[in-house]
């Protein structure tokens, strides 16, 4: 499906910054965070969840609908926009009813198309921007399949949010980048802004910047950063959340990259650099071609002496091989592994083709 976007912002920028408590908890709570990040004066939305989709019933699953007269006077009091997540029909409403500017869809919206749908149908004649959240597991498709679900509805101002993938064991991240997959999508829709949520891929304060930093090192349009007047003493994920100070403390240390330059001495010396990039890829293709003819050949082979086709000591012994060998010309062991094993399922694929011809 082809789809065109527009800034989700009135007035385009080149990154836009979006910041505000996990949960709105109390008028005094949600207009202290909103003066506080008001007076840093680089502020583009205010953000505060108002439904709160928890995943134990116990947990506090957000204050409803008597929270969103708070956020229409954080937006009179401080001319800040105002943003909340909708999960429901209802959600759109009550927003759209007391005049929040965005709106978002979260992780555990975007990962059920009836959710998405149901959201989708309620925006039917809408302008209004909303913001898409990647769904809780890595699946690209669908990630882009809730993005078309609301540009069918007609909205155009649309943005991506990346806020990392749940995955077991991952002890550094709440929620594991896979900077690859909204890489993918930036690849796919250009036009797409992405903005990083760097409280839920971090889980927690240290290594905010780290990763809000990443986002801007590979052209992200933004960030969305969880603010509380109070974290320690949060209703809900108290640990990613830091103060206004904080915030502005941490925008003055993040570093804005340049997507291009006019200077000649780096546009000569990078397209050199592309050049001999392109011979490499040019003679891997080849490599990688001549390599595929050969285990389609040990594919002959195993059928006509009825052989299984996977060797497990064959393949050990190769990717143990190559891994020491990646290692002393500097490639990592996971880099290694994803590239062999790539090369070793296409090669079973295709030696699976040959036991299945007559």
């Amino acid at each position: 499906m082809e789809m065109k976007f527009k800034s989700i912002l009135d007035e385009p920028k080149s990154h836009i910054v979006i910041a505000g408590p996990c949960s709105a908890e109390s008028e005094e709570q949600v207009l202290t965070t909103a003066r506080g990040l008001a007076a840093l004066g680089n502020i583009d939305l205010f953000r505060a969840g108002i439904w709160k989709p928890r995943t134990r019933p116990n947990s506090f699953e957000g204050v409803g609908v008597i929270g969103l007269p708070w956020l229409k006077r954080v937006k009179e009091e401080t001319g800040l926009k105002t943003t909340t997540e909708v999960a429901k029909r209802d959600h759109v409403f009550e927003a759209l009813k007391y005049g929040v500017d965005v709106l978002w869809l979260g992780a555990r919206t975007t990962v059920n198309p009836f959710s998405v749908q149901e959201v989708a149908d309620a925006l039917q004649g809408v302008d209004i921007p909303v913001m898409i959240k990647n769904p809780i597991n890595t699946d690209l498709s669908l990630w882009i399949g809730s993005i078309e679900r609301i540009y069918k509805a007609g909205i155009t101002r649309i943005a991506a949010i990346h806020r990392g993938f749940s995955v077991h064991g991952d002890n550094k991240y709440r929620n594991t980048p896979r900077w690859q997959i909204p890489i993918e999508l930036k690849r796919l829709y250009p036009d797409l802004q992405i903005i990083c949520d760097n409280s839920h891929i971090c889980g927690r304060r240290d290594t905010l910047l780290e990763v809000a930093q990443n986002a801007m090192d590979l052209d992200f349009d933004g960030i969305m950063t969880e603010t509380h007047p109070d974290p320690d003493h949060a209703w809900s994920d108290a640990s990613q959340q830091i103060t206004p100070v904080q915030f502005g403390e941490l925008m003055t240390k993040l570093k804005y990259r340049e997507r291009t330059t006019d200077d000649a001495v780096f546009k000569n010396s990078i397209e050199h650099l592309r050049h001999e990039i392109d011979e490499i890829d040019e003679e891997l293709l080849n490599m990688l071609g001549r390599r595929m003819n050969l285990a389609q050949e040990i594919g002959q082979y195993k059928k006509k002496n009825n052989i299984a086709i996977l060797q497990s000591t064959r393949w050990n012994e190769i990717l143990e091989k190559s891994v020491k060998k990646g290692n002393s010309v500097g490639l990592s062991a996971d880099f290694v592994e994803n590239v062999l094993k790539s090369i070793h399922e296409e090669s079973i694929n295709r030696q699976e083709k040959i036991m299945r011809e007559p």
